[in-house]
């Protein structure tokens, strides 16, 4: 697999300008050369025995594993060439809706993208910065983000009830119940404690990786039966979410774009579907193609969940968020910025996006943080009140996170062997 020259020469000018891209970025200038990054095998023949593998200049991009700081927690990203595709569905394909289209043809640099969804032993290693950037704060009031800087991450309470969440809570299940601004807030903590840049997928993203090449319903095949095979869906789910990965995967590598949990991207569903992208020349390009949001509904969720149908898991599928309905029953005033209460949020997750040419300091947190006065609103009354925190993250909070999860690990040992003893 080969990157496009266009993306090539890109790379070229910022290495030679910059002395280098793709990392976690101070004032604007960025960390490390790219080629030094992880993810990044400098030779000019293809690593042996690396299935998945991106040419690019002098070097290739490979799978690579990331550890969390202060944890043993770790995940796996998997690189995706850059390359063109057809965006959308055709009018005949079955289950499909207006927003799918009309189908445009857009060009996506390289990156690379979770193996998996993001794991519930992922995302307690950011449920867990709510208590340690309250022990930094001291008996000093509690902090809002703007209070504490650009830099600030704003970590989430707790789970209001562990037990009325039916979705297993497993380390190794796909978090779910997420806001979308919690998710891109998830992205930014692990940003800052790997100096390494992550995000959500844009939707062309998604669908990229998702189809890996194919152009058929489902990535697996135009045959419903195949679903069976790499998703999780109504069918054979059980009414629960499974272990990630449990599925094959896809031809890039990825597991469970279909089903197990629906996805989280950053576009805006409006209802004239890709009419404006359509618009745009050809192929056109992903910064150009991407609907950023203007308002706190109808954002992409994307892949479909254990609990939907297989028309609502294909490639090509856009179910819109409807985030009032989905926190109607939080009992807090203004509902939780961080968690979603409702059912259809027990089957919505997310996966992270690196890509190769980390952005300027502006763009980065264009992605990260939120984007409505609402949420702004909502996350300064609820770190007011003690029930989030934002914090910066530093050399002391990775010391304190190892403790803190295991903290966690064991309240909920004693809490699972008092269960058991009734």
């Amino acid at each position: 697999m080969t990157v496009a020259p266009s993306t090539v020469l890109a790379i070229f000018l910022c290495l030679l300008i910059s002395g280098g891209c793709g990392g976690e970025e101070k004032g604007g200038a960025a960390a490390q050369p790219a080629l030094t990054m992880p993810g990044i095998v400098r030779q000019a023949t293809r690593p042996a025995s690396v299935a998945q593998c991106v040419a690019i200049d002098g070097a290739w991009m490979v799978p690579y594993e990331e550890t969390i700081p202060g944890t043993a927690v770790r995940f796996t990203m998997i690189p995706v060439p850059g390359g063109s595709f057809r965006m959308g569905s055709p009018q005949d394909e079955h289950g499909r809706q207006d927003t799918e289209g009309p189908p445009f043809t857009v060009e996506v640099p390289p990156f690379w993208i979770g193996r998996c969804e993001v794991t519930w032993g992922e995302y307690r290693t950011f449920m867990a910065a709510t208590a340690i950037f309250h022990a930094k704060h001291g008996d000093n009031p509690p902090s809002t983000p703007a209070e504490v800087g650009v830099d600030a991450v704003t970590a989430p309470s707790m789970l209001y009830d562990p037990d009325g969440v039916y979705a297993s809570v497993a380390a190794d299940r796909p978090a779910t119940g997420m806001s979308q601004y919690a998710a891109r807030q998830y992205t930014k903590w692990i940003s800052k404690l790997t100096t390494h840049f992550y995000r959500i997928p844009s939707e062309c993203e998604w669908e990229y990786a998702c189809r890996a090449g194919s152009k058929t319903a489902w990535s697996s095949g135009a045959d419903v039966r195949t679903l069976q095979e790499v998703a999780w869906y109504v069918e054979n789910a059980g009414d629960e979410t499974h272990p990630v990965g449990q599925k094959r995967a896809n031809a890039w590598g990825l597991h469970d774009m279909h089903g197990n949990v629906a996805e989280w991207v950053m576009d805006q569903v409006t209802a004239q579907g890709y009419a404006r992208q359509a618009r745009l020349s050809v192929p056109a390009q992903m910064t150009e193609a991407i609907e950023w949001p203007k308002q706190l509904e109808s954002r992409a969720v994307r892949g479909g969940a254990f609990y939907d149908e297989p028309t609502e898991c294909r490639s090509a599928a856009r179910r819109k968020s409807a985030d009032q309905a989905w926190n109607d029953n939080d009992p807090s005033v203004p509902p939780s910025p961080h968690w979603l209460t409702a059912s259809a949020s027990w089957g919505l997750g997310f996966r992270v996006v690196r890509p190769l040419v980390s952005p300027a300091a502006a763009e980065r947190e264009r992605w990260w943080e939120a984007d409505v006065e609402s949420v702004r609103e909502a996350v300064a009354f609820r770190t007011q009140l003690g029930c989030a925190a934002s914090g910066l993250v530093d050399e002391e909070v990775v010391r304190e996170l190892a403790a803190e999860l295991r903290t966690r690990e064991a309240v909920s040992r004693r809490r699972d062997d008092g269960k058991d003893s009734k």
